[in-house]
């Protein structure tokens, strides 16, 4: 599937991994076709969208929150993905266990055309990345962000650095493949508009709907692995749930996200179903909390965004001062990072991720991206945030260095 849709210009493959510790889950993997007849790019456009009984595909850039929450600082868009977009698939496939659908006008030809299709392979070059921060320098912003903390102008602040390259020449379809054998998460994600890619190996969930009912399952601390020690890997999980500066910064969002459900949920219906839930993924420890509420009836897409978008686990507490903070202390954009990708079904229901963990590229311009970010409170230490920083990114350094072609 993944050779043959690499020939079109807009196209998203949502693939869980195979992942088991995710019940809200519908599908193993879907992957939808589209065109910009039927596209939708602004929040008015898609604020009746589950009405409209209809499969959409596609994403919600950071800066959307611009048009949520009032101007920001404006910044270069680099990547090149709008704010805003989501398209009408002509053709679906999906896959759970040994079972696999298509919807498109020709089931079977589409089907044909797929095993059929002849993938010219070829080896990309390394990729020469920058970073937008030295370590003095980002440690310099953490300091200065712990002063605003310390005057209580904020709780805590996902603060994210961007590594770059002005001149890569990749193949993103391999890349993205490489990508999820190292870091194979439930949320991975490839996707296209034209010349704009994302390679996506994300572990979190931003917002799913199922019937009624919402679900947010933040992610707040992060542990590194031992896999070749099993004693030790278990030493460092429970580490991590024990951790006090990890617990704090989980809490804060959990409380941020709680108030963020309220504003569209029922009253009372908002619960904590898990606090500091430890989960492994091929990297990582990760601390989860699931929160979950009752969507009330007269609420639609906008309102859903306008109450928890961004999502309060790459902003931090409260929403409004840190996205301040943010515009001010990052040099970049965060544009497609930070945002989410997704899917809404003809029932009404979606499922969309945080996009961490990823990789960007403008195939026009060479221009290629990878940002990283971790929660800065009072408690954490400048050269510890450095070091998670490089953990989070080391699956994707590992990728773009081309040290294994094995595609």
């Amino acid at each position: 599937m993944l050779d043959w849709v690499s020939q079109f210009n807009i196209f998203l493959f949502l693939d869980n991994q195979e992942y088991q510790n995710d019940r809200y889950h519908g599908y193993e993997c879907l992957l939808a076709v589209g065109n910009h007849s039927t596209a939708l790019h602004s929040i008015e456009e898609v604020k009746d969208i589950l009405e409209k009984k209809k499969w959409y595909f596609g994403h919600l850039a950071y800066e959307l929150k611009n048009h949520l929450h009032g101007p920001g600082i404006l910044k270069e868009n680099k990547t090149g993905f709008p704010d805003l977009f989501f398209f009408e698939p002509y053709i679906i496939i999906g896959i759970n266990g040994n079972q696999l659908f298509i919807e498109a006008a020709a089931p079977g030809e589409t089907l044909e055309a797929i095993h059929n299709f002849q993938y010219d392979s070829c080896i990309f070059e390394k990729v020469d990345i920058q970073a937008s921060l030295t370590k003095e320098e980002y440690i310099e912003k953490i300091k200065d962000l712990q002063q605003h903390i310390q005057r209580g102008d904020c709780y805590e602040i996902n603060f994210c650095q961007e590594f770059f390259s002005n001149d890569a020449r990749i193949v993103p379809d391999q890349v993205f493949r490489a990508l999820t054998r190292i870091s194979p998460n439930p949320f991975s994600a490839f996707y296209r508009v034209d010349d704009q890619y994302l390679m996506c190996a994300s572990p979190e969930r931003f917002l799913c709907k199922k019937g009624a009912q919402m679900i947010s399952q933040p992610i707040k601390g992060t542990m590194e692995r031992d896999t070749e020690n099993s004693v030790n890997d278990e030493a460092l999980k429970k580490r991590l749930r024990n951790s006090q500066k990890e617990q704090s910064e989980n809490v804060m969002i959990v409380d941020l996200v709680r108030n963020d459900l309220s504003r569209i949920c029922t009253p009372a219906s908002v619960k904590v179903e898990e606090l500091f839930g430890i989960y492994s993924f091929p990297q990582v420890h990760q601390m989860i909390s699931t929160i979950s509420g009752t969507l009330e009836a007269s609420k639609n897409f906008k309102d859903i965004l306008q109450a928890c978008f961004p999502m309060g686990s790459m902003t931090g507490a409260p929403k409004t001062k840190v996205m301040e903070l943010i515009d001010t202390f990052e040099p970049q954009q965060r544009g497609i990072f930070s945002g989410s990708v997704g899917y809404m079904d003809p029932e009404g229901n979606f499922d969309l991720n945080v996009v961490i963990r990823s990789i960007m590229y403008n195939a026009a311009t060479g221009y290629l991206s990878y940002q990283v970010g971790s929660g800065i409170t009072i408690l954490s230490n400048p050269e510890s945030e450095w070091e998670e920083c490089l953990l989070k990114a080391a699956a994707i350094k590992k990728v773009l260095a081309n040290e294994d072609q094995h595609f």
